[in-house]
């Protein structure tokens, strides 16, 4: 396994963080409780380019780089399950880099581009639930694989609670950060998985 995809999962979650930290800092009145990531990438606020590109776009393309060494590193008996879910957690990480692409408007949330971004969000979490939900039964038996087994199937819990559940629960800034962290997570795992 090359190094780069070794560590692609890691990198994508230092970038988002140090992105997320870094720029939440620099902008007045930034509550990493209460708003949402895509704040600080929004139309108008200072610095929006440098966090699109920090926060969502790098991380996106590390998390593509991380689910197509997956791919590449699935058993070679690995049957439909297997390989649709590591497709299906490829195009999340591309629904990711898109939320950097497509930044939210703050003064309209219902104009074309916040349903643009919210479309490249409900495009994340969307495709890695059932994605990783597939990889963990595809992944069932495989003693090697069971960290990663395990791991999708946490996380695809946890997006799908932060998803529907979790923000009625508690501040939606911290419901969005559990989601990205346990996919973030499950990026360090499948990106450092050994092929068995």
């Amino acid at each position: 396994m090359s190094g780069a995809v070794r560590w692609s999962g890691l990198a994508a979650a230092i970038v988002f963080v140090a992105a997320l930290l870094g720029f939440g800092l620099a902008l007045p009145g930034y509550s990493q409780i209460a708003h949402p990531v895509a704040v600080l990438g929004a139309m108008g606020v200072p610095h929006a380019l440098g966090f699109n590109l920090l926060g969502f776009v790098l991380p996106g393309a590390l998390a593509a780089t991380a689910a197509m060494g997956l791919r590449r590193r699935l058993p070679d008996d690995a049957g439909w399950r297997l390989r649709v879910g590591a497709q299906l957690v490829l195009l999340s990480a591309l629904g990711f880099a898109a939320m950097g692409l497509l930044p939210l408007d703050p003064e309209d949330l219902d104009n074309p581009a916040s349903s643009l971004h919210a479309t490249a969000w409900m495009l994340w979490w969307v495709a890695f639930v059932p994605g990783a939900l597939l990889v963990a039964l595809g992944l069932r038996g495989r003693p090697a694989w069971r960290s990663l087994t395990w791991g999708s199937a946490v996380a695809a819990v946890l997006v799908l609670f932060v998803a529907l559940l979790a923000v009625e629960l508690m501040p939606a800034g911290i419901a969005q950060r559990f989601g990205y962290a346990a996919w973030l997570g499950w990026l360090c795992i499948a990106s450092r998985t050994p092929r068995a």
